[in-house]
């Protein structure tokens, strides 16, 4: 009967509103089915709280949704895996603001109304926090009521809103180069266009996050102040109404408005302190991945020696004389035993991932090296013996590679030619003090060194009269003999040259460097030395190549200089006299000889002896004679075809008038004239390659000059 009677008013109402068939279960039922409907019917109650007085028993209620509602948020903070995961937040911060000011406003009419009945007056959550906090004295109430907001406000709340406007600001800055990096990685292929889609979601959705939390900051922050004003005016209106219209006395009105008001504060700033810190651990996490205690233990425990010198810090101030001793060893001692525990972890985690990458490579099939590997060829090669591996890798770490790099940058400086790295491989199969130089995987060169021993020479040529192993100079043929490295200043009280073991090596590749620079000067070589010209050249290059000359022409003459030891350093000189020589011919030893006029100040630079003289040895009128008539051909193509013992007859003269100047220790050059110089120099680089022949083109007007003999 009471159960009808008690539905019968509940369903006129609803009929009345023309839902006669909705009962109140199925309209919460409805209401839980449809979020947007919960919502809004929660929004329009906070905003009747705002205009209509509270029942005490439903401020108690509507208290303890606000702490619920706070501690949510907290908790659901601290689980997100990344900030855009609470994209929602700055919607809920301030629904949670809007809910704690008008709870805050309908106390304020209890208080302020009903205060004079009682500490209850205004409900049992705010008489139990006021009665907690003050424990029977206001001043108390007051101060740590003060305290929580300045914590709040100063601290928590300026912070978070600092992260949060620079957190905007920077992303929002980024987001061009974002979208670039997104369109470069789709334009590359490695995303596709539903994965690029997402990525720009994601970024859009970052930066709306970000510069709503910039201004749902201010709502916390409004909040604060908002709490301090109310309380203000709960405890100062209370007072004057009490004493004033109650007729209460001042003590008892002071104790009772500020007992209710200190507990209404604090029922509001509570929840405001939990969302503050809720906003500032969701900002704050804006680079870290994972839950917070993930990020933090992970991070924190990732280094154990902070945390044994935390203990060590901890010991020693237990051990400080007027401080208690037992917290102090207590956190010491755990600290040091987590931070050997995380050590012995770590060690044994690092072991574990090494094992299972072992694994993983033992097992992966071995992979077969591309047959397309054997086509590389090694431009430079010195392969040394098994002795020799201590110029590499032993005690005299990187002598003999330092001198190699010293060797390129010095043959590059005198000859305008970079020569190829040198590829350095040890060969069981020669001898262990033995070494062989290698151009183009074709030996070049072989020779001895011994390492802990010195290679001495005599100036002059003799016999080393010291005790050791006799041999032969490999870079110039000359008497040599190894000996240790005690009798070093002997051998040089003697007058002798001591060489050191990398230093002869370096001194052969040297030499064969030289006599076969024109076989390393590639085509990819020239193309970039004609690159590497200035700009006030670039006119010059284009004006030639390729329609006077190809850049294969052009190497041929650099070939063709080098052969002859000649620097190209002075390659705009060069390019200029090949310019000048494609106007009337397009032999390609013509060609070669109008550069080396063009080169003279060069050339006899390069052979003047200390007199500053260029010492000479003149091929006679007969020889010039005897070249000549033996030149056949047409036109511009000729060859040399002389008779064999005249070759001879020369060659035997040459040998002699050069070996005489030899002995007087002069090193001269053989002049000829423009028309032979090319089939002398070919008969002369046969039997005496390092005799330099250069014409009468080649002199330049201001050297002086200095006849030494005639062939």
């Amino acid at each position: 009967m009471s159960d009808a009677s008690s539905a019968a008013p509940a369903k006129g109402l609803l009929g009345n509103l023309g839902l006669s068939g909705i009962t109140p279960g199925s309209l919460m039922a409805d209401l839980a089915k449809r979020g947007d409907l919960a919502l809004a019917f929660g929004v329009m109650a906070i905003i009747v709280v705002l205009i209509l007085p509270l029942p005490a028993f439903l401020l108690d209620f509507s208290l303890a949704i606000s702490i619920t509602f706070s501690v949510l948020v907290l908790m659901t903070a601290l689980f997100i895996q990344k900030p855009l995961e609470f994209s929602a937040f700055p919607t809920v911060l301030l629904i949670a603001t809007m809910l704690r000011l008008a709870l805050n406003l309908a106390s304020t009419r209890l208080i302020l109304g009903q205060g004079h009945e009682g500490t209850s007056s205004a409900g049992k959550v705010i008489e139990a926090f006021g009665n907690f906090v003050m424990q029977g004295n206001f001043v108390i109430g007051v101060i740590v009521f003060a305290i929580l907001v300045i914590v709040n406000f100063v601290v928590i709340t300026k912070g978070s809103g600092r992260i949060a406007e620079v957190a905007a600001r920077f992303t929002l800055d980024a987001m061009p180069g974002k979208q670039m990096a997104i369109d470069a990685d789709l334009s590359a292929g490695l995303i596709d266009e539903k994965e690029a889609r997402e990525r720009r979601t994601n970024l859009e959705n970052e930066s709306s996050f970000f510069g709503a939390m910039d201004g749902a900051s201010k709502f916390v922050r409004g909040d604060a102040i908002a709490g301090l004003l109310i309380t203000f005016i709960n405890v100062i209106g209370g007072i004057v109404i009490g004493v004033a219209q109650n007729s209460m006395s001042f003590g008892d009105a002071a104790h009772t408005y500020t007992l209710l008001t200190v507990g209404d504060g604090l029922v509001s700033q509570i929840p405001a302190l939990i969302v503050s810190t809720a906003a500032g651990l969701l900002v704050s996490k804006a680079g870290v991945e994972g839950a917070a205690d993930e990020a933090l233990f992970d991070q924190l425990s990732g280094y154990p020696q902070a945390l044994g010198m935390s203990s060590f810090v901890m010991g020693t101030m237990a051990l400080l004389p007027g401080l208690p001793a037992v917290p102090f060893l207590l956190l010491s001692a755990g600290s040091g035993g987590l931070a050997f525990y995380l050590t012995r972890t770590r060690k044994k985690r690092d072991e574990d991932i090494a094992l299972a990458e072992a694994q993983e490579e033992e097992a992966k099939p071995a992979t077969e090296e591309p047959i397309s590997t054997a086509l590389k060829m090694d431009e430079l090669r010195l392969e040394i013996g098994y002795a020799l591996l201590p110029l590499i890798n032993g005690k005299d770490h990187q002598k003999l590679t330092d001198q190699i790099k010293a060797l390129r940058r010095q043959i590059a400086s005198d000859m305008g030619f970079v020569m190829p790295s040198v590829r350095i491989l040890d060969n069981v199969q020669i001898d262990s003090n033995s070494y062989v130089i290698r151009v183009k995987e074709v030996e070049a060169g072989r020779g001895e060194v011994y390492v802990g021993q010195l290679l001495v020479m005599d100036p002059h040529g003799g016999q080393i009269q010291l005790p050791g192993l006799h041999t032969t100079e490999p870079a110039f043929g000359l008497p040599a003999t190894w000996i240790d490295e005690g009798l070093r200043e002997e051998a040089s009280f003697r007058g002798y040259t001591v060489v050191d073991p990398p230093t002869v090596l370096t001194t052969h590749l040297t030499e064969i460097l030289k006599d076969n620079m024109a076989d390393l000067l590639s085509y990819a070589e020239v193309q970039k030395l004609l690159d590497e010209l200035g700009k006030e050249y670039k006119k010059l290059v284009d004006d030639l190549v390729p329609s006077q000359i190809t850049v294969t022409g052009i190497q041929r003459v650099l070939q063709t200089l080098l052969t002859e030891r000649i620097s190209i350093r002075d390659l705009p000189t060069i390019m200029e006299g090949i310019a000048e020589a494609v106007g009337h011919t397009q032999s390609l030893t013509l060609i070669t000889e109008h550069v080396r006029a063009r080169l003279a100040r060069q050339i006899c630079a390069a052979h003047m002896d200390g007199d500053n003289t260029l010492p000479l040895i003149t091929l006679s009128p007969h020889w010039e004679q005897a070249f000549a008539d033996s030149l056949v051909g047409q036109g511009e193509e000729k060859q040399l075809a002389m008779q064999p013992s005249t070759l001879q007859e020369f060659i035997s003269s040459m040998r002699d008038r050069f070996e005489e100047a030899a002995r007087a220790g002069e090193v001269p050059v053989l002049l000829t004239s423009p028309g032979v110089r090319p089939y002398v120099r070919s008969i002369i680089e046969r039997f005496r390659p390092q005799t330099f022949v250069m014409s009468q083109n080649e002199i330049h007007p201001r050297i002086r000059l200095r006849t030494v003999g005639s062939v």
